[in-house]
């Protein structure tokens, strides 16, 4: 029986789909850390909870490593494994790990997929194609590096997580408008880099012991960044049943090189890249965790097993078996419509009409609810089908149909 501590800083319905997986998963026993109380919890995964300690900031590694030495001395048993899925305290729960002789990811590894910059570095250093970069520790540096560079560039947090606070900037003014407002210094830089132009996708994979064993290829619609920055716009992400063309040969050499220089270990991972108009492509980012936004449910039914499940085993036990892909799969997220709060949402009825078979699940917005200011928006619209085609327009006839109001 092995001793699970699962970090989970707030009890998120995300998370809790991870919870709720451990909690059925064989010959183990589970703990969580956490900011929330166990009354947050499923009554799945509280029935299954052997203790529970309560953290103020998970963000902390000493509090982290008090809650684990509480949870060991309350459970008589030493942690096998301690788990988190949020990209914020990947760093911290290896400092943890580390110091207490838990199996599992380091933090010199840790670090090479937290810290954007140098996750570059370590790319570039293996020939690995990226897009140009420099972490900036003041804005003469900033302002050094758009001069040999050239606009447009896209400015982002030096940890970031996807999107969130990244800015496509394409003049001088707007880059200055940007230092005005963000303070720069040694251990606040600010992370540059080349806007690189082309279509978006990601390579979500599986490592044991460093040894790639699986690769699934997801393509954006538009890329995040774009979303972003035209409001009106709905996100789409699509993924077609067959990857072995010619097309994505190159992500299929790199995306694995990638991963050993950033010494991944045992891990299901995220990693974002772009092709450009010239078919070369470019690495974005690599995350050391399973992937947001409905992402692991998508896996989950393109390949018709359960990934959360499969993500425990996997770093639980050490144990994947790869699936085949069976069907293609797509999401389109559905976000707010002009400003205010959600009012009403229209062209649904009509679009589950027209998709029909296709429909796998649909979650609506809260009425009545503020909206996130995100790629994500506030729901979403998931199909899947044979016909990787098919799947393809019947998410775009839910984009141009469905529309979430707000007033």
């Amino acid at each position: 029986m092995k001793n699970v501590f699962f970090v989970a800083p707030v009890a998120l319905e995300a998370t809790q789909r991870f919870l709720k997986a451990a909690a059925r998963t064989r010959e183990l026993r589970l703990s969580i850390i956490g900011g929330d109380g166990p009354e947050r919890l499923a009554p799945e995964i509280a029935r299954k909870v052997a203790a529970h300690e309560r953290v103020d900031d998970c963000h902390d590694p000493a509090q982290l490593e008090a809650a684990v030495k509480s949870l060991c001395a309350r459970t008589g048993a030493a942690c096998d494994a301690l788990l988190a899925i949020l990209e914020p305290i990947q760093v911290p729960v290896a400092l943890v790990r580390e110091k207490l002789g838990i199996q599992g990811m380091g933090v010199e590894a840790a670090l090479n997929f937290r810290d954007k910059s140098r996750m570059k570095d370590v790319l570039r250093a293996h020939d690995l194609p990226c897009a140009r970069h420099r972490s900036c520790q003041s804005a003469a540096e900033a302002r050094e590096f758009a001069t040999a560079q050239g606009f447009p560039l896209v400015v982002k947090p030096q940890a970031g997580a996807g999107a969130k606070q990244t800015h496509k900037v394409e003049t001088r003014e707007h880059l200055e408008q940007i230092l005005a407002q963000t303070p720069i210094a040694p251990r606040q830089p600010l992370y540059i880099e080349e806007f690189v132009q082309g279509d978006e996708f990601s390579f979500d994979s599986v490592s044991i012991d460093g040894r790639h064993v699986f690769h699934s290829v997801s393509r954006y619609l538009p890329t995040p960044l774009h979303v972003l920055t035209n409001p009106w716009i709905q996100w789409v992400v699509h993924l077609p049943r067959d990857i072995s063309g010619s097309e994505y040969a190159a992500i299929h050499h790199a995306g694995p090189k990638a991963l050993d220089a950033l010494r991944v270990g045992t891990n299901l991972t995220h990693m974002e890249w772009f092709r450009r108009r010239d078919g070369s492509i470019a690495i974005s980012e690599v995350a050391a965790r399973p992937p947001g936004a409905q992402f692991t449910t998508l896996l989950s039914i393109a390949h018709g097993i359960d990934f959360y499940k499969g993500w425990v085993e996997l770093m639980v036990h050490g144990q994947f078996a790869p699936p085949s892909r069976v069907q293609a799969v797509g999401c389109a997220y559905l976000r707010g419509q002009g400003s205010g709060v959600i009012k009403r949402i229209v062209g649904m009825d009509q679009a589950v009409r027209e998709v029909g078979p296709l429909l796998y699940e649909r979650h609506l917005p809260e009425i009545g609810a503020t909206p996130r200011d995100s790629y994500e928006g506030d729901g979403h619209v998931i199909l899947r089908g044979p016909d990787s085609k098919a799947v393809e327009q019947a998410l775009a006839r839910v984009v141009e149909l469905v529309r979430v109001e707000l007033a």
